[in-house]
């Protein structure tokens, strides 16, 4: 299937793969937090505060499989590893800055919106 047929809406198009990869709940925070250059795993995990360490690596390593980070062993001792925006990984980095945006301008109207449906599926 080639980039101009493809559909996400047929179950075999591989583009369905790509928004699996990027829909997952952590991706859509490392790749914005790498825009400002490389961090080390440790910082990663400061800057996204609830990611356990288990999943982080998980995330890292599928994220680079699949040429959107760059992980980059320094060869020193002690070890000293990075990751960074390939430009893959950037060009993707631009999409997810507007959905983080509007879900920072628009949490309390959700948040609201369940509060109404829940209230209303209560009294039903």
């Amino acid at each position: 299937m080639t980039t101009a047929s493809a559909d996400v809406f047929d179950a075999a198009c591989p583009s369905r793969r790509a928004l699996e990869l990027i829909s997952g709940k952590w991706v859509p925070l490392i790749l914005p937090a790498l825009a400002a250059g490389p961090l080390r795993n440790g910082e990663l995990l400061r800057k996204l505060d609830g990611i356990s360490q288990k999943i982080m690596t998980q995330t890292l390593r599928e994220l680079e499989r699949h040429g959107l980070v760059r992980r980059e062993d320094m060869r020193t001792v002690p070890p000293h590893v990075q990751y960074r925006l390939t430009e893959l990984g950037r060009s993707l980095n631009v999409a997810l800055l507007a959905l983080d945006r509007w879900a920072e301008q628009h949490h309390a109207q959700l948040n609201a919106a369940a509060r109404r449906h829940d209230a209303a599926a209560a009294r039903a």
